[in-house]
């Protein structure tokens, strides 16, 4: 499958990715192949074998297309999208309906609060600070919206899947009202 990736705001790179078989892919990026063996070894953890190196890569999704990458102790804030995506976004944005349930990736505990119940939110930005693996993650909306809940306080601890927050998108045009006259 191939995407397009950047850094947002940054510069777009093509990659392509094509499984050869159990944790065995093949990755082509801006025309440079290579192959990597990948295990998911935790909910955000992947571990990495390319060319006789290992290392792991947390990868963190955060909205639609978009995804935090901490890899080498370099964090990257990305957007990808595949081909259809792509065709998507530039037809239009597509509409979220409902609300939008944001859950811990991984056990931590909770720094911080940045948007309470209530707030408007705009698509990535952060609602809650969640310490993880001894580093702080934003956790960030999903979608345009308001914080309808907020599932923890400053300072709890979380297991993995716990709720963190709910953001309702804005509600788009309805059907036409009904002719309520006589």
């Amino acid at each position: 499958m191939k995407y397009e990736v950047s850094e947002k705001g940054g510069e777009t790179h093509s990659v392509e990715l094509r499984e050869l078989g159990e944790n065995a892919y093949e990755v082509t990026l801006d025309g440079r192949t290579v192959q990597v063996d990948a295990a998911r070894s935790g909910k955000t953890i992947f571990s990495i074998l390319e060319d006789g190196r290992q290392f792991e890569v947390i990868i963190d999704e955060t909205g639609a297309h978009g995804f935090d990458v901490l890899v080498g102790g370099q964090l990257l804030h990305l957007q990808a999208f595949d081909e259809r995506s792509r065709l998507l976004a530039a037809t239009g944005k597509a509409a979220v309906s409902g609300p939008q349930r944001v859950e811990a990736e991984m056990p931590g505990k909770v720094v911080k609060i940045s948007a309470p119940v209530g707030a408007s939110v705009q698509e990535g930005q952060g609602v809650v600070i969640l310490e993880a693996m001894k580093m702080e993650n934003e956790i960030k909306s999903p979608v345009d919206g308001t914080v309808t809940e907020i599932g923890v306080a400053e300072g709890q601890t979380v297991e993995s899947g716990a709720l963190l927050f709910v953001v309702e998108p804005p509600a788009g045009p309805g059907p036409p009202a009904a002719d309520a006259s006589p």
